[in-house]
């Protein structure tokens, strides 16, 4: 049968070519050296290889994961309670691939020079094909700290969660080959304030650190529901403390976990996050009793830093994807990338993906050298300002990125609209904006030396006549203690903008330097694509995105 002439109306021309395969390191050499710059060299065939599987099978897997949400399964079909979530075999797949990679377990088994670096780089390059499944991977990586302050439960835990075998069965601990970790923290009536808690642990036979309790109570938010065990606050007489709640009691039996529903969420779709009732489960105390919330904020402070490298990691998609558009779209004869107004928004989308990557790297070297009393101090500080700044920023960002693209950005053909609905995740979970701000007054306040900290980090600004008045400006506003609540997130913004000017200029690319300083300090533009001139937009693109253009 012959087609009618007009069944065919247009050639399709002027598509940009798939992107499908790259290898998200080899093209961020804004990551490769910042990687190099602390100590994380060592890895960098590591960080290739998971490159080349981040922009290949693993983000067609997360593609998949995404397009079939987990299921809640509450009774098998004999009506037996089972309280299971299944995934779909694209989410076994990213965990099984990030887990043998080590991403939860690095720092801990190989706890060399550059291992938290290391480590933050594959994370980095995990999430941009899928950050719903960086949840369990965080938690099981920064539950080790708190577990280990109750040494007879971690020397049984520990090699399973260290373990680079991912073992998804609802099992025993005992008859599993490796474990993941989960958190629940908050509940109804206080989120964030866990005072307010209102769960009740009871101890079974002898109480205090180490033994076995039963809860009773609820959690309003409890991430990862299918992992095999959860760090849980409670109170006992003595106070909020903290508990591992595992999925099994050490009978093998099924522990008094019960799983009341999964939350519809705005973004986070391949990850499972649930509400859940205690029902006399067993859980085994971890820590001093009555200390609950410094026990727990030892995992905290990790899964806070993961969401700065989250979320810089969802802008460097973003920034790359949009890249990779305007390199080839044509919009009047011309290629999007050559055209100056086009170049001053991505230039300053790259500025704002490279600001955020240095400040998330440099706290990863905090972390590898905790022992020192500086990088401690600074660690205990920019764990906040960098959660609170990074995590702010990226949202706009990524919508911006999302423009970039036109309507094409905004189909969920492309990976952008999932990139936009993930942003809002780091922000708010783990504590939200006002949270950091709170704490970031907290730690200059009431811990002697973090002030001195920050200052010694920053210097005198680095040679740059901007930054010093800047530091100079920033010294007078925390020495005016007038309102300094009323005034926390500014005060938290001048510290982030200041690091990262710092940073990028000790990095030694005057160019990347020169654009941030006279964007962010020089009272710019409200919106990207601000960029003053003068700046080389040209030079700040091809660092960005070498292999794309």
């Amino acid at each position: 049968m012959n087609l009618h002439p007009y069944a065919e109306t247009h050639e399709v021309t002027n598509q940009v070519p798939p992107l499908d395969g790259a290898n998200l390191y080899r093209v961020d050499l804004p990551l490769q050296e910042w990687v190099r710059r602390y100590d994380g060299g060592w890895a960098e065939q590591r960080l290739d290889t998971y490159g080349a599987l981040a922009g290949g099978p693993l983000m067609a897997a997360g593609f998949l994961a995404n397009e079939n949400k987990p299921v809640f399964k509450s009774h098998d079909r004999y009506g037996h309670r089972i309280d299971l979530v299944e995934f779909h075999p694209a989410y076994h797949e990213l965990m099984s691939t990030a887990i043998a990679h080590g991403i939860p377990s690095l720092p801990w088994t190989d706890p060399r020079a550059g291992a938290n670096v290391a480590r933050a780089g594959m994370s980095y390059l995990h999430s941009q094909a899928e950050a719903g499944s960086g949840c369990p991977l965080t938690m099981t990586f920064a539950s080790v700290p708190a577990l280990r302050l109750q040494p007879d439960v971690a020397e049984k835990w520990l090699p399973k969660i260290l373990a680079t075998e991912y073992d998804p069965r609802n099992l025993p601990i005992e008859q599993k080959s490796g474990a993941t970790i989960g958190m629940a923290m908050t509940e109804k009536q206080g989120g964030t304030d866990v005072r307010a808690n209102t769960t009740r642990a009871y101890p079974v036979g002898i109480p205090g650190p180490g033994q076995a309790y039963e809860l009773v109570g609820h959690k309003w938010f409890c991430s990862a529901p299918m992992c095999d065990a959860f760090l849980t606050l409670a109170y006992t007489d003595k106070g909020l403390s903290c508990f591992l709640l595992p999925r099994h009691r050490p009978d093998g039996t099924r522990n008094e976990f019960y799983v009341q529903r999964l939350k519809n969420k705005l973004g986070n779709w391949s990850n499972a996050s649930s509400e859940v009732e205690y029902r006399g489960a067993f859980a085994w105390m971890i820590g001093e009793e009555g200390r609950g919330v410094p026990t727990i904020i030892e995992m905290v402070s990790l899964t806070r830093f993961d969401c700065m490298v989250g979320s810089s990691s969802l802008m460097r998609q973003a920034l790359t994807q949009a890249a990779h558009h305007c390199a080839y779209r044509q919009v009047g004869g011309r290629v999007l990338a050559e055209q100056p107004l086009m170049q001053n928004v991505l230039a300053d989308l790259a500025l704002e993906s490279e600001a955020a990557l240095a400040l998330t790297m440099r706290m990863g070297r905090a972390l590898d050298h905790l022992h020192d009393e500086q990088e401690d101090k600074f660690a205990r500080l920019v764990t906040a300002v960098g959660k609170y700044w990074i995590c702010k920023r990226a949202p706009a960002m990524i919508n911006e990125a999302a423009e970039c693209l036109g309507g094409a950005g905004y189909v969920e053909d492309t990976i952008l609209p999932r990139l936009y609905r993930e942003a809002p995740v780091n922000s708010t979970w783990e504590g939200s904006g006002n949270v950091q701000c709170l704490d970031v007054l907290r730690a200059l306040s009431k811990e002697p030396g973090v002030l001195d900290a920050l200052f010694t980090e920053l210097g005198d600004g680095h040679g740059d006549a901007r930054l010093g008045a800047f530091i100079g400006k920033l010294k007078a506003s925390f020495a005016d203690t007038a309102d300094i609540q009323f005034r926390a997130r500014q005060l938290t913004e001048d510290v982030a903008v200041a690091l990262q000017a710092k940073l990028l200029l000790e990095a030694g690319n005057a160019t990347v330097a020169d654009a941030f300083i006279g964007s962010r300090l020089g009272g710019g533009g409200r919106v990207y694509g601000t960029l003053p001139r003068g700046t080389d937009a040209e030079a700040l693109l091809a660092r960005s995105t070498p292999h794309l253009a």
